[in-house]
């Protein structure tokens, strides 16, 4: 679809790249519609069963383009940030109700809206020069993409505010322990393996029940104690007559392993 934007399948991975590299793989607006594109594809993808995401270079992404970005407000318009409502909300809508795990391999740095992307998927996974920086306030402006709903789940609301409001690096360490991280390996090469390595695990798994599972923590970490149950009891229902279901429960009183197909 786009240089900027590498699309790599592998029994059932596919990987998403951006690739800029030369600017730490900045958001210019090809990049932002082609990867908002590909991710509307691939929600209906029967081919994709697992989504890495990852940064070619020495960085994840770096967020907006700001050479593209002083271009526009130069321009006199009256809406230099109408990429939000076309370009980033649809990009974090279609990342955070994907019916498929998501894995992000944050090699170096993850800032602005690349940050609010690295926190919309499942799993992140990092290494020694990884830093994050949620740095709207940095250049004026509130978060974006997604960020003032991931964050406060990832790091409470109190860590959240500190995080955007003061806009401050977060080196590999702490981004492991306040939860911006989930695994932090010990060499910088090691991140897209170990990344690619979970994600291949997740591909051979129930993916039914993974997308399920999303849904199910999205209700259940903004709804009452109801609306979880309502939405565990639907998730219940849609994964009790899948293949996967009875496939594991056989293979579980048979004493074998089970084979996940996804459906």
């Amino acid at each position: 679809m786009s240089d900027s934007l590498i699309v790599e399948r592998d029994n059932g991975v596919v990987t998403l790249t951006l690739n800029r590299p030369d600017s730490l793989n900045s958001l210019d607006a090809e990049l932002r519609e082609a990867l908002r594109d590909t991710l509307g594809e691939l929600d209906t993808d029967p081919d994709c069963r697992a989504v890495l995401l990852t940064g070619a270079g020495r960085a994840f992404c770096v967020g907006q383009d700001l050479r593209e970005h002083a271009n526009i407000l130069d321009s006199g318009t009256d809406d230099p940030l109408r990429a939000v409502r076309e370009h980033y909300n649809p990009i974090a809508a279609r990342l955070g109700a994907l019916n498929r795990p998501v894995v992000a391999a944050v090699r170096g740095m993850a800032a602005g809206a690349g940050a609010s992307i690295a926190c919309l998927a499942d799993f992140r996974i990092g290494g020694p020069s990884t830093r994050f920086l949620m740095a709207f306030a940095n250049v004026g402006l509130a978060g974006d993409t997604g960020a003032s709903w991931s964050l406060p789940r990832l790091v409470g609301h109190a860590k959240a505010t500190e995080l955007l409001m003061l806009a401050e690096p977060v080196d590999a360490a702490e981004a492991l322990r306040i939860g911006l991280l989930g695994r932090l390996v010990e060499d910088d090469d090691q991140v897209v393996p170990a990344a690619r390595e979970l994600a291949a695990r997740l591909a051979a798994g129930p993916t039914t029940a993974y997308a399920a599972i999303r849904r199910q923590l999205a209700i259940g970490g903004a709804g009452s104690l109801a609306d979880a149950l309502a939405a565990e009891a639907a998730a219940q229902q849609r994964c009790g007559v899948t293949t996967d279901h009875t496939e594991a429960t056989r293979a579980f009183l048979a004493k074998r392993r089970p084979t996940f197909t996804g459906r």
